[in-house]
């Protein structure tokens, strides 16, 4: 299968660059998959997954938003954050989890609710990410 480069970078580090048979993130519309020559694209990424392919497996991590970059040969993910499965703190995940529900129960305006909300996503993903280690 042919390989492009992928560099993925947060606010924090390089999280990944290296060549990669294909990439599946989570746009605001839904998942979309990447190959080599994929047709180019700039869009905002959702909170989620991010599954990369190399040597014919497939690893994860967890994104918390961010956008992708489509060129030619290289494509780039900018994220607010990212994380392997290793490196996911379950019990702050599941403390993050349960602030927010709590949040949400008793929810102080629209505001407060989407902050909520948001934190609410993070951490689920989290969670499901840190499964897969």
């Amino acid at each position: 299968m042919s390989e492009f480069t992928l560099e993925i970078v947060t606010p924090d580090r390089k999280f990944f660059e290296d060549k990669v048979e294909m990439v599946i993130v989570r746009g605001i519309e839904g998942d979309i998959g990447i190959l080599k020559n994929h047709t180019p694209l700039v869009t905002p990424l959702d909170i989620g997954k991010i599954r990369i392919k190399q040597n014919g497996e497939f690893r994860i991590a967890a994104v918390a938003s961010g956008y992708i970059e489509v060129a030619k040969e290289k494509t780039t993910i900018i994220a607010d954050a990212a994380e392997w499965p290793e490196e996911i703190d379950v019990d702050r995940a599941k403390a993050a989890k349960e602030r927010a529900e709590k949040r949400l129960k008793g929810s102080g305006g629209e505001k407060d609710t989407l902050r909520a909300e948001i934190s609410l996503k993070k951490a689920i993903n989290r969670l499901e990410v840190a499964k897969h280690r």
